[in-house]
């Protein structure tokens, strides 16, 4: 094991614990202000929490009669903004680190050289951060967070900064050079999780409410959030008669994945907003699904509009919403068929760090 951390800070309401094996991406996902970069600040040692531990390859970095210095820890933190020193060249910026460590002035630009050159910027290398781009930059940091050779890398949404336009190059460099190390990397973006994670674990509330392989999580989600950043929409309650039967009466009718749920045993529907569609009265005709609800957002979505109704959320084509003469406050009914929704158990939420 690499990493094992459990903490508990208790004026965030932070109560999380988060292991990483060794050369394992895992990606912390979460809503704003569900302790993610908590989590990270605890790593790295920048914040004590009020009790838990950090462990790495067995050291105790954080803990009752342990407490290493963030410099000391190698562990290496890598943020939106890029930090870099603005008086230094990109070269000089990537050989700080070896250079703080005790490597010799030449071997640490040599160094410096071929990280700058495996993150595709090694032209740059004389230029200061003023003169690079937003993603350029965020490359040189890249460099200069691996030339210190880390044990485990933290990286906390490094491409929420960046232009849309730049971000696929930066994932796939990411996805070369992080390849065999330990990461925790934290994203709002699916994309992120899918390419550069092998598993992924979902804060909520500043607790982890669920964790798992990457496709696991993105393809059966138990949490909201995980639904949502799948792009799904999902709908829990107990299963009767072929439905899931929601608390507040909400009915959807679906296909278990697998041997058929016992009933009312605790499940999750999923459905892709794709296959609902939107009627301004519920249309006959079985085995659909026919939920009564009430617009609150309308939103562009590639080629098509993004009807939003609470938590669920229907695809429908531009002309579609035209002639519904759709706008939040409209009633309308969502109508999705049997055969389109995804019917699994649900493992509930996980237990916080003791």
């Amino acid at each position: 094991m690499s990493l094992r951390m459990e903490a508990r800070v208790l004026d965030r309401d932070v109560d999380v614990a988060l292991e990483v094996g060794d050369g394992e991406t895992v990606a912390v996902l979460g809503p704003n202000g569900a302790g993610k970069s908590t989590l990270l600040a605890v790593v790295a040692g920048l914040l004590r929490p009020d009790a838990g531990r950090v462990e790495l390859d067995g050291r105790e970095l954080t803990g009752p009669r342990a407490w290493v210095a963030p410099h000391d820890r190698r562990v290496a933190l890598l943020a939106q903004d890029p930090l870099l020193f603005p008086h230094l060249s990109a070269l000089e910026n990537v050989a700080f680190g070896p250079r703080s460590a005790g490597t010799r002035r030449t071997a640490a630009r040599t160094a410096a050289q071929d990280w700058l050159d495996e993150v595709g910027v090694g032209e740059l290398a004389d230029r200061r951060p003023g003169q690079l781009s937003g993603g350029q930059a965020q490359r040189v940091a890249v460099a200069r967070a691996l030339a210190a050779e880390p044990r485990v890398l933290l990286l906390d949404e490094p491409m929420a900064a960046l232009d849309v336009a730049v971000r696929p190059a930066l994932r796939q460099v990411l996805r070369r050079v992080l390849a065999g190390r330990s990461v925790v990397l934290v994203t709002h973006d699916v994309l992120d999780a899918l390419l550069l994670a092998d598993r992924v674990v979902v804060v909520e509330g500043g607790r982890v409410v669920e964790e798992g392989p990457t496709d696991a999580v993105l393809t059966r989600p138990q949490s909201a959030f995980a639904a949502r950043v799948a792009g799904l929409n999902m709908v829990t309650g107990t299963w009767r008669d072929g439905a899931v039967v929601a608390a507040d009466g909400t009915t959807v009718a679906g296909l278990a994945d697998g041997p058929a749920p016992a009933p009312d045993e605790p499940v999750v529907a999923v459905f892709r907003p794709s296959a609902v569609s939107v009627f301004r009265d519920a249309p006959g005709g079985s085995p659909r699904t026919s939920l009564a609800v009430r617009v609150t957002e309308l939103e562009p979505h590639g080629d098509q509009v993004r009807v939003h109704a609470g938590h669920l959320a229907a695809d429908i084509t531009v002309h579609a919403a035209a002639d519904l003469d759709l706008a939040p406050g409209s009633d309308v009914v969502f109508v999705v068929k049997a055969s389109e929704v995804t019917v699994y158990g649900n493992a509930g939420p996980l237990e916080s760090a003791p």
